[in-house]
């Protein structure tokens, strides 16, 4: 699943409590080149597994994301980070059906944590990773932040926080460039997943499509697999096609 990776590698995965995250962590726990992973999120969540540390902490506290990669660093090189984290929707606020449905409070959310959020994520865990071999930066984004393939309208924030990280992601990718071919910076699609995410948005999505949270982790791995550095910047859906910006 992840054999062009160096025996011995080591992964951080951000929002490792969500569906995708902790079968991220679960997949790689499993593979025989990841020795450890660190599994960061809000609640600690701890896993079954003795390559596994959980990490409590908030990816939107600029204190958490210092002091954490501080402590990371301090043990060495790393050779994958994923941001899981994501946010669609709250007891009180969700995906906007038309104009008069936007607020404030849902695009600060929205950008808070599925742009802002990455974005530092990469400012303080992006340089963990070596540059001598193969090493990756992804987040995951989603189609619906494509802005050529909206046809449908609607989900202002989450559309607009979704193809805001794309930029981060793209920007990234370039600036990482200069000084190596590693790490690549990538987007992941993962598809609809059946996670508390997407469950109110379900109805419309045809039984094959929707994936259960360690299916699209597994092709997710699949896509860091095989990614090379030219695919660097790219928005790579789960079936390793990339989706347009």
């Amino acid at each position: 699943m992840v054999d062009s990776f160096n025996d011995n590698s080591r992964a951080i995965i951000i929002g490792a409590s969500g569906g995708i995250g902790t079968a991220l962590v679960a997949h790689l726990a499993k593979s025989d080149c990841f020795c450890e992973i660190h599994a960061l999120s809000r609640s600690g969540k701890v896993f079954d597994s003795g390559k596994v540390t959980s990490h409590r902490f908030d990816l939107t506290r600029e204190h958490d994301l210092e002091s954490e990669s501080r402590n990371l660093k301090e043990t060495g090189d790393f050779d994958l980070v994923v941001v899981a984290a994501g946010f669609l929707h709250s007891g009180t606020l969700g995906p906007e059906k038309n104009l008069r449905a936007l607020s404030f409070e849902g695009f600060k959310t929205n950008f808070a944590i599925n742009t802002i959020g990455p974005a530092m994520g990469a400012k303080y865990f992006l340089p963990l990773l070596g540059r001598e071999s193969k090493s990756v930066f992804a987040a995951l984004s989603a189609r619906v932040g494509s802005i050529s393939d909206n046809r449908l309208g609607g989900w202002y924030a989450y559309r607009a926080s979704k193809a805001a990280l794309n930029m981060v992601i793209k920007t990234l990718s370039i600036e990482t460039a200069r000084r190596s071919a590693y790490p690549i910076v990538i987007g992941l699609h993962p598809g609809t997943v059946d996670t508390p995410l997407s469950e109110p948005f379900q109805g419309h999505v045809a039984e094959s499509k929707l994936f259960t949270p360690e299916y699209s982790a597994g092709k997710l791995l699949d896509v860091i697999d095989r990614v090379k550095p030219e695919r660097n910047g790219e928005l790579i859906a789960w079936d390793n096609e990339t989706v347009p910006f």
